[in-house]
């Protein structure tokens, strides 16, 4: 049961890895590269539709991390775990207190009610969303490890 705990933990992590590194170095290129209002309208849909979805991925993360470290507590590997939950725990921070809000006002955005810095807000998202990305890599890196 424990094996199953710690490959599902892994593979959830995984994949929330793999879309935030698919938002940051692939999707937003694209809506970045998209001509007149289409990037702003695309990543205002994005903001909607993720900051519905990834709120509960990240929380789950968390919470399948900390059963983990809980379930293996005496074993050698349990640090590596400890320490993927404490950068899953900054990923969580570091989302509502910087990304969350920035992301709150993108997704209402219309070309009509945008303001007028609007893509330097979002190239402030971006900045602190490739932040946010190592850190969760390196949640993943320390699970992974964990499992060897």
């Amino acid at each position: 049961m424990l094996n199953a705990l710690e490959v599902f933990t892994t593979v959830v992590v995984g994949l929330m890895v793999g879309v935030e590194f698919s938002v940051a170095f692939v999707m937003n290129r694209i809506f970045n590269a998209l001509p007149e209002d289409s990037g702003q309208l695309a990543r205002s849909h994005g903001g909607r539709m993720l900051g519905a979805v990834m709120p509960v991925w990240y929380i789950g993360s968390l919470a399948l991390s900390a059963v983990w470290a809980v379930a293996e507590w005496q074993n050698p590997g349990a640090g590596l775990v400890v320490g993927a939950g404490a950068l899953l725990v900054l990923s969580v921070l570091m989302s509502v207190l910087l990304l969350v809000p920035i992301n709150n006002r993108g997704k209402t955005w219309t070309p009509e009610n945008r303001p007028a810095d609007w893509k330097e807000q979002m190239s402030r998202w971006d900045r602190y969303h490739y932040a946010r990305v190592a850190v969760i890599v390196a949640a993943f890196a320390l699970l992974v490890s964990a499992l060897a």
